[in-house]
């Protein structure tokens, strides 16, 4: 982050953590997303689901960032919230994702993020429904995702556990797995392995956490509505996406 920037409640619990592996793995992600954002220089952009506004705060101060950009959040808290904290951040503005249903948002955006999000939510078809109204034509959609199957899962599982211990993050609400479920995620293939806890919010709403999320399987859901035109993994890109902690994708919208 800027140093003129206050940091937001996410950055602190996680590029700010006082973990180390929480930290670098996180501001890896944040690397890898900047890298991923070049295409978008000189465009108009939306963060769907930005959360404290910590991406769309650093993509906007780089050599490449877009024109403008937008992020969207479901809790008007947080919505007032970025609002007031990044109000310096040039060509930034803030709404809540209700407001992205108005005609005014349709098809504007020649970028669209949507990063760690989905494996919160319980009905993925609707939101990738609105991305796709969302998008301008011929523009793209960039989202990441953590990998929660496969070798992955265990390594993740172990260093919650840890972190639950240490009382860092927010892992000590974590879902736990029962042994068979473990066994069931380490070995899952592109369909749903485990049942999906649902949790309410403050809000009301529901959603999910990170149990049972299955990155594979949303690949099918986004190669039947979309252009995939990468898929790369971090913290390491050189690994594939089933040995990285979070698996992304790079997509063009198919008009």
């Amino acid at each position: 982050m800027s140093q003129e920037t206050a940091p937001g409640h996410y950055a602190r619990k996680q590029i700010l953590s006082p973990s180390r592996l929480i930290a670098w793995a996180h501001r890896r992600r944040f690397d890898t997303a900047l890298r991923l954002s070049k295409p978008f220089a000189d465009k108009k952009v939306l963060d769907f689901g930005c959360g404290d506004g910590t991406f769309l705060a650093m993509l906007m101060r780089q050599s490449w960032a877009p024109a403008s950009a937008v992020g969207a959040e479901i809790s008007e808290d947080l919505v007032d919230d970025c609002t007031q904290r990044l109000s310096n951040v040039p060509a930034l503005t803030f709404v809540s994702t209700q407001e992205l249903d108005d005609p005014e948002h349709a098809q504007m955006y020649e970028g669209v993020f949507c990063m760690e999000v989905l494996e919160h939510v319980i009905d993925v078809d609707s939101v990738l429904d609105q991305i796709g109204r969302l998008v301008a034509s011929g523009g793209r959609i960039l989202i990441s995702v953590p990998v929660e199957i496969g070798l992955p899962l265990l390594v993740k599982q172990t260093a919650r556990r840890v972190a639950g211990w240490m009382g860092v993050g927010d892992y000590p609400g974590t879902t736990p797995y029962t042994s068979r479920e473990l066994c069931a995620g380490l070995l899952a293939g592109p369909s749903q392995h485990v049942a999906r806890p649902v949790h309410v919010g403050q809000n009301g709403e529901k959603f999910h956490d990170h149990k049972g999320f299955n990155w594979k399987l949303l690949r099918e859901k986004l190669g039947a509505r979309f252009d995939i035109e990468l898929t790369t993994a971090s913290p390491l890109s050189w690994l594939p996406p089933q040995l990285g902690s979070q698996c992304w994708f790079l997509l063009r919208l198919r008009r």
